[in-house]
């Protein structure tokens, strides 16, 4: 939305027969249910009188990017429209249902791609505008939702939650929506090179030998190779596509790009790569906390990351981002579960277990700001003898 910083501050709920031409419709309520894929201007009367037929009863408008002919951007003083929350539960449905989208697009391109196949781009600009608006509406249910890994899909997750920290960064860097798109799509896309790399090292459980290491980096090669088939990429996916494995020194590849040859969002997606990578569960390897993998993001500052903007990707993220694991002050562990407009300290907790005790406890929320308890520190789901995954 147009306030980046408070995206729900600009949405309310509208009857559908309240809505008037120049309305924007960021979602649309069905039996409970968010569906953002149809978001876009009222332009024609046909288009409500469609969403009536069709048996929809509510909606939901955003003032900001609404004409100001429809009178919603002082707050409207209409007794039926009225401003409330759009449930959490909704909009954690909404983006797993984004997610899995994603998933089988991704599952799907790329094996069209190992056929020989080029890339659509519409596809992927489709999802990366449903991505947009469920990551504006609600971020943190987007970030709890992508903070559940499969080991055995790395692959599909790593690239969406690369395309997703990339539009969570590039928002906080105020950068505009258009580009934000953009990145997403090479998020989505950075890692097409993969699938003609030999499986026995792609899915190595161990570390690779100098010969399998050079045969990993052929996959910026096959991607460069894929990329210049495809018709209608943005430069700005391009580079994020081919950029993320270069270095401010030079030392990276496939280019060797050094210095001022990696433009902004190319050194984004290095970070953003980086950062995933080592959060994630790997075959060979568990998930390391966000507060371990910033310390090494700062380790490879300034030769191969920007330290500038490492340090504006940890105050973006936070020290205990959304959908990461912490430990209270009385033992018990929980999911950061909503964080905004709140310092990085004092987030509301989903508490589900008791280190001390060694069982679960009751689900409760607890609101560091109004409670005497405080984190000590981040917890990795390794070090857990739970699974935290039923309770996201």
């Amino acid at each position: 939305m147009a306030d980046a910083a408070n995206p729900n501050e600009a949405l309310i709920k509208v009857p559908v027969d309240k809505l008037a031409i120049g309305m924007y419709v960021s979602a649309v309520e069905n039996n409970g249910k968010l569906a953002i894929a149809s978001a876009g201007k009222i332009r024609q009367r046909q288009t409500i009188d469609k969403l009536l037929h069709s048996g929809i009863r509510h909606v939901w408008v955003d003032m900001e990017r609404s004409d100001e002919s429809c009178g919603l951007k002082p707050k409207a003083e209409e007794p039926k429209v009225a401003r409330t929350k759009v449930s959490r539960n909704l909009q954690q449905t909404q983006a797993k249902k984004i997610l899995s989208e994603a998933k089988d697009l991704v599952r799907k391109v790329m094996s069209e791609t190992f056929g020989g196949k080029a890339i659509e781009v519409t596809p992927f600009e489709t999802l990366a505008d449903s991505m947009l608006e469920s990551i504006m509406l609600d971020a943190d249910a987007f970030k709890c939702v992508s903070a559940l890994r499969d080991k055995d899909a790395y692959l599909l997750e790593h690239s969406i939650n690369v395309a997703f920290l990339l539009v969570t960064f590039g928002r906080h860097l105020k950068l505009d929506r258009n580009v934000l798109k953009q990145l997403a799509i090479g998020g989505l896309l950075h890692d097409i090179g993969k699938i003609k790399v030999d499986n026995r090292v792609l899915h190595k459980p161990g570390k690779l030998t100098p010969e399998e290491f050079e045969h990993m980096k052929l996959h910026q090669v096959y991607a460069q190779e894929i990329i210049q088939q495809s018709q209608g990429l943005s430069q700005v996916s391009k580079d994020v596509c081919l950029m993320h494995h270069e270095k401010l020194d030079g030392r990276g590849y496939p280019r060797g790009l050094k210095g001022d040859e990696l433009p902004l969002h190319g050194r984004m997606s290095c970070i953003v790569d980086i950062f995933d990578a080592l959060t994630a569960t790997r075959c060979y390897k568990e998930a390391m906390s966000p507060a371990a993998a910033f310390k090494i993001l700062l380790s490879l500052t300034p030769f191969h990351l920007d330290t500038d903007l490492v340090y504006d990707f940890i105050r973006c993220i936070g020290v205990y981002p959304v959908g990461s694991l912490v430990e209270l002050s009385d033992g018990r562990v929980g999911i950061v579960w909503e964080a905004k407009d709140r310092d990085a300290l004092h987030p509301v907790v989903k508490c589900f277990y008791s280190i001390r005790n060694k069982r679960y406890t009751e689900v409760t929320l607890v609101d560091l700001l109004k409670s005497e308890l405080h984190i000590e520190r981040g917890v990795s789901p390794a070090s857990l003898d739970v699974d935290p995954a039923p309770f996201y």
